[in-house]
């Protein structure tokens, strides 16, 4: 199939395995990577890259899930707008079983709430226009990438005066994200993987903080077997070139002033709020989006009465750890125990870009025993 075995071609793969075994030579010491976005972690497993490369190169899985990075507090929002009589909560599917404090919103569905898994939020729009009588909210979620179909919908629904028609907005921004991780003493990174689909939004210009602030570079990365490969590559030219710079690996699509059409709508939309909680981050300041107020009519925090509660984490989840890049999967003591995806308890074993997932679904046994052997 052209443009995709291309990026799986094992005679490639194998050369730039050897190429990175002679770096590795030459840097003579142990890399910690950390790939930030989740779309990775899910590749890297399902395409067995970590076990193939050289063993000084550990791979840090990063916080780039938007599912696992939501808090128990803001699914019990969700839930109690669900509730509201004659309102229709539409989401998209990996939300459904991500659990809140009492329960999840597949639960709170079972139990009478019209909740609908949509594909897009424009789904949610048609949804509000064929049933006028109904409040239609959407649980806007994830990074960069999915804030401009959002913004752009609610721009229809302006137009349009869908007076029914609300979000309730959950995006969150990679870059104050990754100045938290930098800041994390307990993590020690020597460069990063960075992430493809952002990138094509806002482009490679905000990561230059990365290598000027806190000297490490990065690599913007693909999706496909190959692209990861070169990108590990790339960071380990920089370390032998005694570089520290941002680069792009998966410039057939990033460009280095992104996507200026989506970053006008969500910024014509959306503002930045002073401060939002990220499960095992904590609250990090300017990481989440709100909607304007000139938009005020389609903000669902507005127009509902909602918890706004702290909810902590089971106690024997160690979801936040692992989002830190400080614990494995695999050293989660209910990892494929008591959680798993079929009854998580973390967010982590919900979305198919968590890490917990990855690693149950691709390769929980052969690590697991691997790392306790």
């Amino acid at each position: 199939m052209k443009y995709v075995d291309e990026f799986r071609d094992t005679y490639k793969g194998e050369a730039l395995l050897w190429q990175m075994e002679k770096l590795c030579h030459i840097i003579g010491k142990p890399l910690k990577i950390m790939e930030v976005c989740g779309g990775h972690t899910h590749a890297i497993f399902k395409y067995g890259i970590e076990e193939v490369l050289p063993p000084s190169i550990e791979l840090i899985h990063g916080p780039g899930c938007p599912v696992c990075v939501m808090t128990k507090g803001r699914i019990d929002d969700a839930i109690a707008i669900a509730e509201y009589p004659d309102v229709i909560l539409t989401t998209f599917g990996d939300t459904m079983r991500v659990p809140g404090s009492r329960k999840s919103l597949l639960q709170a569905k079972a139990e009478g709430a019209d909740i609908r898994m949509v594909y897009s939020p424009l789904d949610s729009l048609k949804i509000a226009q064929e049933n006028p009588t109904k409040e239609v909210v959407f649980f806007g979620i994830g990074f960069e990438t999915t804030a401009p179909s959002t913004a752009l919908t609610i721009l229809q629904a302006a137009g349009e005066n869908l007076k029914n028609f609300s979000m309730f907005a959950n995006h969150v921004l990679v870059i104050p994200a990754l100045k938290a991780l930098l800041e994390n003493p307990d993590l020690q990174l020597d460069g990063f993987v960075g992430p493809g689909h952002v990138s094509m939004v806002i482009g490679t210009k905000p990561y230059q903080f990365i290598p000027q602030d806190y000297h490490k570079p990065i690599v913007i990365s693909g999706f496909e077997p190959l692209d990861i490969l070169q990108s590990i590559w790339m960071l380990l030219q920089q370390f032998v070139d005694g570089r520290c710079e941002v680069e792009n690996q998966y410039n057939r699509l990033v460009k280095p002033e992104g996507n200026t059409i989506a970053l006008k709508a969500i910024n014509q939309v959306f503002i930045e709020r002073e401060t939002f909680a990220w499960r095992g981050l904590g609250d990090i300041p300017h990481s989440g989006l709100k909607i304007r107020p000139e938009y005020a009519l389609f903000d669902a925090e507005i127009k509902f009465v909602i918890p706004n509660r702290t909810v902590a984490d089971h106690k024997a989840c160690q979801c936040g750890e692992i989002l830190k890049g400080v614990l494995k999967p695999w050293q989660c003591k209910v990892f494929g125990t008591a959680c798993t995806p079929e009854t998580p308890i973390g967010s982590c074993m919900v979305s198919s870009e968590g890490a917990c997932a990855a690693y149950y679904k691709y390769g929980r046994l052969s690590l697991v025993e691997k790392n306790n052997s």
